[in-house]
């Protein structure tokens, strides 16, 4: 049986229940505990497809590049290197994640707007593909590592065109004042862009540029193709530079809650491209390779997270809470910009729904909150409730806040599940305190 939800549909097996990748949620709260992340594989797998075979048809040299900060794990890196992705990753960690997960090193793209010198190095002597160069003292640090190893590598010249997306501030990127990347308006892309041609130790093979997050549109993305082909125009008539590549980054948004409507993978791609063509003609250049940097719109969807219900509180005619397992500690989305979501309830999900409360964590703070006005059935100790579309920024931003373990993440595929990150264990939480 199917009912229209968010997040594609709400299927559920003979016994009523939600299942997740064809698999029964109560079977997995079950055999693996809650709260507990679950993720349907089928669902990734899908929107990649998506977003790849929409530059096969129309023809174009292309890469589709991970952005592995919505959800990094061993797992993840190994499913998307299967799949023909490459990744970006924007610490030692989620290198040394993507290399243990199988991804070629040439396949792997460094960002971040403070990389360590230990990172650079660590990038430099795996021989990733590229380094997204993003500021003036990253240049110098990679310009010490390169000549104290006698080697080059290829770098990738991060911009902020300027372009302001539809989104939160806090995940918006592409503006001039944004912490990310060399800004244009003031002169300081073409200065590094310079030093960089100039390091015989710098193979410079593209630019890159970053607008945002969960943006529903194309018009931000066509805009800043429109910036990035005029710079190339301006940078190859001033200095002979040919980009070989152009990186366009990702942000393309994902689906939370009814009201979101994102616009498919095969749209953003396709008015992308169309654009590039557009541009890159009219101004005389050789057509670059367009690379693009999905990670929310990969995962978000794909992943929901199953908590056990606890206590409730109940004030008629002011509110109605109902606590769960978790909380902020595994989804500080909406602590920190006020995301939202939906709710199910999983052993149930068709049952009346008769009352509107608010869902919260069982953190000490008042604003552990984690889905306001959700429309349930009369929840009791025990249910299990589910929140679809948790894939992306869950996981990978968790914390042990009141020295609460993280959960344990799932992959289910076909009626199948496996376990690719156990649960925490409070001799985990202790491993590291040595005490007096």
């Amino acid at each position: 049986m199917k009912l229209a939800n968010l997040s594609d549909e709400v299927v559920t097996n003979e016994a009523g229940h939600l299942t997740i990748g064809g698999v029964d949620a109560l079977k997995l709260i079950a055999k693996y505990g809650s709260p507990l992340i679950v993720y349907d594989v089928t669902k990734i797998k899908n929107q990649i497809n998506h977003f790849k075979q929409a530059f096969i048809e129309a023809g174009v040299p292309y890469r589709v590049t991970y952005a592995s900060k919505a959800f990094s794990a061993v797992a993840m890196y190994q499913l998307i290197t299967n799949e023909g992705l490459g990744c970006d990753v924007v610490s030692g960690g989620e290198l040394v994640a993507a290399l243990k997960g199988g991804m070629p090193a040439e396949r792997i793209e460094f960002h971040g707007n403070n990389k360590l010198p230990i990172e650079l190095e660590m990038a430099v002597d795996a021989k990733i593909g590229c380094i997204v160069v993003d500021n003036f003292q990253e240049i110098a640090y990679l310009d010490k590592i390169l000549k104290e190893k006698n080697t080059k590598i290829a770098v990738v010249l991060r911009v902020a065109p300027g372009i302001e997306a539809e989104t939160h501030k806090y995940i918006s990127t592409g503006q001039e004042n944004s912490k990310f990347g060399f800004d244009v308006h003031s002169g300081q892309a073409k200065k590094a862009l310079k030093m960089l041609l100039d390091n015989p130790r710098m193979n410079v093979v593209g630019v890159h540029c970053h607008i945002g997050s969960q943006i529903f549109a194309a018009k931000g993305f066509v805009m800043a193709v429109d910036k990035m082909v005029s710079l190339l125009k301006e940078w190859n008539d001033e200095f002979d530079f040919s980009a070989k590549l152009l990186n366009l980054g990702g942000g393309f948004g994902a689906r939370y809650v009814d009201s979101d409507e994102p616009l498919p993978a095969e749209d953003f791609v396709e008015q992308i491209i169309a654009e590039v063509k557009k541009k890159i003609t009219e101004a005389n250049l050789v057509f670059p390779e367009i690379w693009i940097e999905p990670g929310r719109s990969l995962a978000a969807e794909a992943g929901s997270t199953l908590y056990t219900v606890g206590s409730r509180k109940d004030v008629e005619g002011v509110c109605h809470f109902v606590a769960v397992d978790g909380g902020m500690g595994d989804n500080i989305r909406p602590a920190l910009y006020q995301a939202k979501y939906d709710a199910i309830l999983a052993n149930k999900p068709n049952a009346l729904k008769e009352q509107i409360v608010t869902v919260v964590g069982k953190y000490c703070e008042s604003g552990d909150i984690l889905v306001k006005d959700a429309l349930l059935p009369i929840t009791h100790s025990g249910d299990i409730l589910a929140i679809p579309s948790t894939g992306a920024y869950g996981y990978t931003m968790a914390s042990n806040y009141n020295r609460n373990p993280r959960p344990a993440v799932v992959f289910c595929e076909n009626g199948e599940d496996k376990l690719v990150i156990r649960r925490e264990t409070y001799e985990d939480l202790l491993s590291y305190d040595i005490g007096l």
